[in-house]
């Protein structure tokens, strides 16, 4: 998938179909001339439904598809006879989707289950006929209901990846290089800023043909959780990982306060995201002689005694099957 095919926000207008209206028949056959009511109802309004779809990574074929309308409800007619239900209209959406109203920003609701199925918006109920309105004193009515009219609405879809493991770091940390050789993704890759403007996913292959997703969130600043840089943008990707990988290069000044950073952003974010687990991962390892590394790990034992830490190499290969190891691990303990 390209970059520019990753859609993770769409607004859309949905509209459910307005229901039939109900007939006002009388009852007309040879030999009775006056029969009574017998008008049928009308049927309802098509639902606009929002299914949950595991095969689908992006909201990209909703991009264009501004509009979704179901279908109106058919008339009732004689002998009782009630009206056709509209179509209902089902959009398909990737997992993770959340669903809010743009006029007042609530949150409606969200699919996280494969084949979940959420009405978005209530077909009209259709007009009863005169049939029902029949009575001692009244008995060849001549009226019947209309159809209640659909519902309108404007909406937002917002995409929140769902992987297992989200990879968190700051701009030019090497999340994109980790993420194409653990698995067959091809993020773009540059020695600049902010390359990644999109999450990309990846599926990591285990031992005995098991896998797990990861997903390379783009860069954090600090001030993230204000909304710089692309701040929120950027962080809600990250609320459903259940496993954290903090990427840190082994040539940054200070290890423990880029962390910390990092930390504090997204705490400030959403305080929840510190019950999740947390790895800290230093890249670039190859750039040290043995000497150097053991003086960076008696340093690491000291900064990091609640959170685990391991040494790897992209490039160079060094560290990677033990990264997967207790990626696996973490996210099945």
């Amino acid at each position: 998938m390209t970059e520019g095919n990753f859609v993770d926000y769409v607004k859309i207008f949905v509209s459910s179909g307005k229901g039939g209206k109900g007939s006002t028949h009388l009852h007309r056959e040879k030999f009775i001339e006056k029969g009574g009511p017998d008008g049928g109802d009308g049927g309802r309004g098509g639902h606009v439904f929002l299914v949950g779809n595991k095969g689908l990574w992006t909201l990209f074929h909703l991009k264009f598809a501004r509009h979704i309308k179901a279908g109106n409800g058919g008339d009732g007619s004689g002998d009782r006879s009630t009206g056709a239900d509209g179509d209902d209209k089902f959009i398909e959406v990737p997992l993770g989707t959340v669903v809010k109203d743009k006029e007042t920003g609530e949150i409606l609701f969200e699919i996280t289950e494969d084949g979940e199925k959420q009405v978005l918006s209530r077909g009209g109920k259709g007009g009863l006929g005169n049939w029902h309105f029949r009575s001692s004193t009244n008995q060849t009515p001549r009226y019947s209901q209309p159809g209640l009219p659909g519902v309108e609405m404007d909406v937002i879809l917002e995409l929140k990846v769902l992987a297992d493991v989200g990879l968190v770091g700051f701009p030019n940390a090497g999340k994109s290089t980790l993420l194409s050789v653990l698995t067959s993704a091809k993020p773009k890759i540059a020695d600049y800023p902010f390359t990644t403007l999109k999450p990309n996913l990846g599926i990591v292959a285990y031992r005995d043909y098991q896998s797990f997703v990861i997903a390379d969130i783009p860069g954090i600043i600090e001030g993230a959780a204000e909304g710089k840089g692309l701040g929120h943008y950027f962080l809600r990707h990250i609320e459903r990982n259940s496993t954290l990988l903090f990427l840190v290069p082994v040539d940054t000044p200070d290890i423990k306060g880029e962390y910390d950073i990092l930390v504090n952003e997204l705490t400030k974010y959403n305080p929840e995201m510190l019950d999740k687990e947390r790895l800290l991962v230093i890249s670039k390892i190859d750039m040290l002689d043995d000497e150097l590394r053991a003086e960076l790990k008696a340093e690491l034992d000291v900064s990091f005694k609640e959170v685990p830490y391991m040494f790897i190499s992209s490039v160079a290969q060094i560290g990677l099957t033990e990264l997967k190891d207790k990626l696996w691990k973490m996210l099945n303990d």
